[in-house]
């Protein structure tokens, strides 16, 4: 992490070479919430932006009680379920409009399927994208340092800057 480029209170800016790091809630022991983005991993504590102001806040281990990881549907989940239902409706569809003793002859669903097929994978990618998941929650509270320290190295390839010491 380039410290020249890092000024206090505007939070850290994504790079060009860098992914953006997972969405995350952390629960204090005081009730207090965070929530952002994870940026780094260090060893005693996490480094997120938050996600209302910006702004960078380090969070000690020890006095975290939960960490909820949000997650979204996914893409690639999205388009395949769009993608097979565009399939079974463009096949429904097209053998529901097929003319009977007509003198122009067509197999409707060599056309309505493929349709059918674009329009769902197009539709599951939208879906995909702007679709919760399922939150998963760590709780950090009664763990062995060595729990912990296992957790914080799953969480660290998840982070903006994962290899960050």
């Amino acid at each position: 992490m380039n410290c020249a480029k890092y000024e206090r209170g505007k939070g850290i800016d994504l790079e060009f070479y860098q992914k953006p790091g997972i969405n995350i809630v952390i629960q204090k022991e005081d009730g207090q919430q965070v929530r952002g983005e994870l940026i780094s991993v260090k060893q005693n504590s996490l480094l997120l932006k938050q996600a209302e102001s910006g702004v960078d806040v380090s969070v000690d281990v020890r006095k975290i009680e939960v960490i909820k990881i949000k997650r979204k549907l996914g893409v690639l989940l999205g388009a395949s379920l769009g993608f097979i239902i565009g399939v079974g409706l463009g096949y429904v569809v097209s053998k529901a409009i097929e003319p009977g003793g007509t003198g122009f002859q067509i197999d409707y669903e060599y056309v309505g399927v493929p349709i059918g097929a674009v329009a769902g994978l197009l539709l599951g990618v939208v879906i995909g994208l702007k679709a919760p998941g399922k939150d998963k929650t760590i709780r950090l509270e009664g763990k062995s340092d060595l729990e912990i320290k296992w957790i914080l190295n799953e969480l660290r390839p998840k982070a903006r800057v994962p290899d960050f010491q």
